[in-house]
Parts: structure tokens; C-alpha cells; sequence
């Protein structure tokens, strides 16, 4: 048996292996095709364990994996019988694994092209499109705040980073979400002191200190929090939004001014204004201004009269 097998396994790496490279000897082009057909294979193959990593999916493909291996072992040695079960079991099987995982394979299928599955592969959302519905989410989350009449304090950054803030606080990290939002501020939750820092497109960290302003740059009848918005907006870019315990009002602190007593729409359009509007649509036209310019300079260029001789 283990002749056979010594037998079986030199046919194999003669056929296959030294066959190929015999291929790609003759046609050295081949190599391209075949690095670029690893390479696809390969990053696929990670995606997808990332994807499945710590599912019952996971679980299942270890064992088509088991099966595949043992069906190649099998087949070297010459175990005539497991074979043929294991190659019926193997093409019937695909069929039985469908029928029990249909509803998985339909809800992958449902996802496929959507924000949820692309970005595993780096495809994400307009930066701009993802602003403003983070925005939208914030001003949910707000105004539920602002009806219950729990204090909070949500920091925007903007162009000026604030990492010092961000570090004095809970790292988080976490989508965006009303449901959060609200959850960190509930009272006497480990969170709900403090400042939560949005930053690039995430909560990316709460129970955060911020600098206060002075008393000369506040009513006496604002609290902790407000002057804590003032601040924070007069030492950076970024907007602060602030839920008043006492009264429930909304306000909003930027450039160290504090605009105060907002509904839901006003709110939204200032968040809009001064975080997406101000920002990608001014660089959209300064790509454009660059563009425009150095298309006119080309033409200028081209159209340039040339010194005769």
C-alpha cells in the first residue's frame, strides 16, 4: 500500500505540478495570469473568513473542509469504498447544504452590492452621504434627550483634531446611533458623564473632559456643560451640541458663541450647514477651481504664439 501510494503521489506531482511549470516555461506570460489568479483567490478567501470568523458558517466550513481533504486522501490510497462515499456525499451534499442553509444564503444574496457587505471588500459610502446621515442620526438622538430632559454634551470634530480630548476619555469606536446616543447619557450609567467625541464618522469616545470657558464668557444661569461647549469650540472647529437638564433645551456652541434654545429643524440645518455643506461642497468647488485653472493654463499654453525664425 505505501508503494502505491509513493506511486500514485509521483503521478500526481508529474502530471500536475511539474506539467504546469512545464506550461509556464513555454509561455512565461502564463506567470502574470497565474499571480494575478493567486492573488484574487487569496484575498477572496481572507474576506471570507473574516466575514464567517466566529458564526456557525465558520463551524461548517471546517467540516466541508475536513471532507474535501479526506476525499484527496482516500483517493491516493486507494480507499475504493470511502470514495465513493465520500464523493456522493460531496456532490449531493452541495444540494443538502443549501436546502439547510437557505435562509442564510438568501439574506447574503439580499446584502449583495449593499453598504454592509461592499465594505468588507473597502468599498464604503460617500464620505459626504455618510456625514450627513451620522447628522441625521445625532439630531434623533438630540431631540429624544432633549424630550426626557437628560443633560448631554456631543462634540463634532472637524478640521482641527482633538485627540487630547478623545484620550481623556472611554475610547469607543462605535457606529453611529440613536440608540447609543441615548443609552451613554442615561443617568447613572458609567458613560453618561462627560463628552462624547464624534469623529470620523464614529463615536469614537465618551465620558470625555473638555476645557471650560471663562466666566466672562457665560450667562451665570448656564451650567457645567454649556461652558464646557463654549470652550471647546473657542480652543478648535469643532460644534458642540448640548441637552440642558434643567430645562431641556437644545443649544449649540461654535466659534465660542452659544446659540441657544433650538428645535429639531434648526438644529439639523446648522449641523448640516457647518459640517457638510461648508466642508465637502467648498472642497468640491476648490477641485473644480484647480482643475478649471490648470485647463486654462494648458490652453494658454497651447494657444501661445510660437517665435518664428
Amino acid at each position: 500500500m505505501i508503494n502505491n501510494f509513493g506511486i500514485k503521489l509521483g503521478e500526481f506531482y508529474n502530471t500536475n505540478i511539474l506539467g504546469y511549470l512545464g506550461t509556464l516555461y513555454d509561455n512565461p506570460l502564463k506567470l502574470v495570469s497565474l499571480i494575478l489568479d493567486v492573488t484574487i483567490v487569496i484575498f477572496l478567501a481572507y474576506k471570507l473568513l473574516q466575514i464567517v470568523s466566529d458564526t456557525r458558517a465558520w463551524q461548517l466550513l471546517k467540516g466541508i473542509a475536513f471532507l474535501i481533504i479526506a476525499t484527496w486522501v482516500s483517493s491516493i490510497l486507494g480507499l475504493h469504498i470511502l470514495n465513493y462515499i465520500l464523493t456522493s456525499f460531496m456532490t449531493y451534499g452541495v444540494l443538502l447544504l443549501i436546502v439547510i442553509f437557505q435562509p442564510e444564503l438568501r439574506r447574503a444574496l439580499e446584502q449583495l452590492g449593499t453598504s454592509r457587505l461592499t465594505k468588507y471588500f473597502g468599498i464604503d459610502k460617500d464620505l459626504a452621504t455618510k456625514t450627513k446621515e451620522n447628522i441625521y442620526k445625532i439630531v434623533i438622538a438630540t431631540v429624544e434627550l432633549a424630550k426626557s430632559r437628560t443633560g448631554a454634551l456631543i462634540v463634532i470634530e472637524r478640521d482641527i483634531k482633538i485627540k487630547d480630548i478623545i484620550s481623556s476619555g472611554i475610547i469607543m469606536e462605535a457606529e453611529i446611533s440613536p440608540q447609543l446616543l441615548v443609552n451613554i447619557f442615561t443617568p447613572k450609567t458609567p458613560l453618561h458623564d462627560g463628552a462624547v467625541i464624534i469623529s470620523e464618522n464614529k463615536i469614537m469616545a465618551s465620558a470625555c473632559m473638555l476645557p471650560l470657558a471663562s466666566d466672562k464668557d457665560i450667562a451665570k444661569e448656564l451650567g457645567t456643560r454649556h461652558r464646557a461647549a463654549i470652550g471647546i469650540s473657542k480652543e478648535s472647529d469643532a460644534i458642540a451640541v448640548v441637552v440642558s437638564e434643567e430645562t431641556g433645551k437644545i443649544s449649540v456652541a461654535k466659534d465660542g458663541v452659544l446659540i441657544a434654545d433650538l428645535k429639531e429643524e434648526a438644529l439639523k440645518k446648522i449641523l448640516l450647514k457647518n459640517i457638510v455643506t461648508d466642508r465637502f461642497i467648498t472642497e468640491k468647488k476648490k477641485h473644480n477651481l484647480k482643475l478649471w485653472s490648470v485647463k486654462n493654463r494648458k490652453n494658454a499654453e497651447t494657444d501661445k504664439p510660437k517665435n518664428i525664425k
